[in-house]
């Protein structure tokens, strides 16, 4: 099994943003010596919540600064981009990378980033389409051209080449059933930010795996994106997940503005009108302590051994055989996430990449959740 870590980047307002985005790349040297698999960077865009306008860029950097980890990301949100541009960054990733990418593509629900770019957010999913298949074409052919709704391409080439088939390990973060058909269709892997029950997740994943069946192509294992609060005991790592990850129900209703449920009237959205259930109880106290302790639960926290039988537990109902971790959230001190991060990559990454339980590929278990997805809670 592999394992990763994501840098998501908070902006904290009594903080300059470099003085965290200087603690969150010390994080990210940290991957490749401790051991990690991958590292993966986020999109995000003009609120400050998760701070990372330029994933590509961002891998870029550490390219140049590691050998072995796989660089991905989670993800970048295709219609706020001109396709041939991302075709070519990664292309020119693959090659400095020596071909270890792995791209994760979305189609973003933030307004405020629809508005910012000026692209209207009713066109998202078939921008998305035509983009995903854009690129796979441009990756696929030494040249090419394109007539498509949104796009028209003269014949090109994307130079440099790319090395290997970075096509071949596209994933797709899918949190809608709008989303889910489209992204099945083009055959990409599912990539999962953890938001539900593990046993809703599991449904996700059977369905998913369905679909892309139904249209010939292969299901692959899915990519979980989770938070990580592990501690030499219980009781810290709770304190830690309560403390800091009950932080993000601002930060993500300020970016999204789900409580408003403005999304339930755009089309392909309609389903993420269901969140604003959710997010406008927020504001009772009450109801905000528990949803933080459901927020928790479905996130991987304790000792050591604790997360190896989560994780476990994880991976039986789901089949994933990558999961990428995030040690920092809400406004946790840095020496409280190398903490984190270093007992996790000491105690736990050993056994998850090499123990006989965590090896080979798993069916997904069939679950029965009782969730319903106005519990659903935001992408990262």
């Amino acid at each position: 099994m592999k394992v990763g870590t994501a840098l998501s980047i908070l902006a904290q307002p009594d903080r300059p943003d470099v003085a965290l985005y200087t603690e969150h790349m010390t994080l990210g040297d940290l991957a490749e010596p401790l051991g990690f698999d991958s590292l993966f960077a986020l999109e995000h865009h003009f609120t400050g919540y998760s701070m990372s306008p330029a994933p590509l860029q961002l891998l870029s950097y550490y390219a140049g600064r590691t050998k072995r980890i796989t660089l991905g990301t989670c993800v970048v949100v295709l219609p706020w981009h001109d396709p041939i541009r991302v075709a070519e960054q990664i292309a020119l990733l693959d090659v400095i990378s020596g071909g270890r990418t792995l791209m994760g593509f979305g189609r973003g629900a933030a307004s405020i980033e629809y508005a910012g770019f000026r692209i209207p957010m009713e066109e998202a999913r078939p921008r998305f389409t035509e983009a995903a298949k854009l690129i796979i074409h441009a990756l696929t052919h030494d040249s090419f051209e394109w007539d498509g709704e949104f796009y028209k391409i003269p014949r090109i080439a994307i130079r440099p080449r790319p090395i290997s088939h970075p096509e071949q390990r596209f994933y797709a973060s899918s949190v809608s059933p709008e989303s889910a058909e489209v992204m099945a269709n083009l055959g990409f892997g599912l990539l999962i930010v953890m938001q539900n029950e593990w046993p809703k997740a599991a449904e996700d994943v059977i369905r998913y795996r369905a679909m892309v069946k139904s249209v010939g192509h292969t299901p692959r294992p899915p990519i979980i994106l989770t938070n990580v609060a592990c501690a030499p005991t219980r009781e810290e790592a709770r304190d830690w997940a309560m403390c800091y990850l009950s932080e993000k129900w601002d930060s993500i209703d300020n970016h999204y503005h789900f409580s408003d449920g403005h999304l339930g009237s755009v089309k392909g959205y309609e389903s993420y009108g269901k969140l604003a259930k959710t997010y406008t109880k927020m504001k009772d106290e009450t109801f905000r302590s528990k949803a933080t302790d459901f927020y928790v639960s479905i996130q991987i926290v304790g000792t050591p051994d604790d997360c190896i039988q989560q994780v476990a537990e994880l991976r039986r109902l789901t089949g994933m055989d990558h999961l990428v971790t995030e040690f920092s959230f809400g406004s946790m001190p840095h020496h409280l996430a190398e903490l984190n991060m270093r007992l996790f990559a000491e105690q736990v990454l050993p056994v998850l990449q090499r123990d006989a339980a965590f090896q080979g590929v798993i069916e997904p278990a069939a679950a029965v959740s009782d969730a319903d997805d106005s519990r659903l809670f935001a992408p990262a």
